[in-house]
């Protein structure tokens, strides 16, 4: 299994792709920040409509970015992201829910499920987790954000979850991506962060935090191991997981990073659809 970027589309638009998932069955991608038409701390493909940049100019991203996966933009469907736990799942009535306005955006939502063909789901981030599921079987996706509160509210475990109780999924059938994300090289918690994950994911502890060997009573926090296990927990098989492990904070010339961009930045969009 691999993560890496191809070139794709019209300028200089990347997109981050995983070998793990068939590709006569899903389109997926991974935005980079290259490629679009916004300006400043935005620069340049800006995916994300919540952060101050211009609605024209998102748009204008969006579309070259599904222009370059083949999908329809005005179809995106995409949520109100308030780092929580709550899975939705989505209908054909749901196309271009969020797609060119934010205010239509599905609400209060992180995660989003769906077994309609032909309907992308998008998501939208700078330095949290992407999380992609897709069954081959049943032919469903997901996709999750996986913030640290997200992680510690176990997005990934219920998004899986969902797909079983909608749609009858099998864990052992499910293929998944951990996408770019900061990475424990660059995210330091507190000890009051830390103790959270100790509470959720006691026999996870040792390979999710260590000491920050730099500053007294912080922790380095792997998300992108703890949303790996989190899979693993519920019947996802090992080799059936792909993991970026690209730190978004140590390379936001890349990718955006809400932290390495001192709080103001773009997003980054995981897109998955069923063809």
């Amino acid at each position: 299994m691999s993560f890496s970027l191809k070139y794709g589309g019209k300028g200089n638009l990347w997109i981050g792709q995983f070998s793990v998932f068939p590709e006569d069955l899903f389109i997926h991608g991974v935005s980079t920040r290259h490629g679009g038409f916004s300006k400043g701390d935005f620069d340049s493909l800006n995916l994300g409509m919540h952060v101050n940049d211009g609605v024209l100019e998102v748009w204008e991203n969006r579309s070259a970015f599904c222009e370059a996966l083949e999908v329809e933009p005005s179809d995106l469907v995409t949520c109100e992201q308030v780092h929580g736990d709550n899975v939705v799942k989505v209908t054909r009535e749901d196309a271009g829910k969020g797609a060119c306005n934010y205010e239509t955006a599905i609400k209060e939502t992180d995660a989003l499920i769906t077994n309609e063909r032909n309907l992308p789901l998008m998501l939208f981030f700078a330095d949290c987790t992407p999380i992609m599921i897709a069954d081959p079987v049943k032919k469903v996706i997901g996709v999750a954000h996986g913030g640290w509160k997200g992680t510690v509210s176990y997005i990934a475990i219920k998004t899986v979850g969902a797909m079983i109780r909608e749609y009858g999924c099998k864990p052992e059938d499910m293929v998944a991506s951990v996408g770019p994300a900061i990475g424990p090289c660059c995210y330091e918690v507190g000890d009051e962060v830390a103790e959270q994950f100790r509470k959720s994911f006691p026999e996870m502890e040792k390979e999710i935090l260590a000491p920050s060997p730099e500053h007294k009573g912080k922790f380095q926090l792997n998300l992108w191991r703890c949303n790996e296990l989190q899979l693993q927990s519920v019947g996802l098989k090992k080799e059936n997981i792909d993991s970026a492990e690209v730190c978004t904070a140590c390379n936001n010339k890349q990718f955006f990073s809400y932290r390495a961009d001192k709080g103001k930045t773009g997003r980054i969009g995981a897109l998955l659809c069923l063809r």
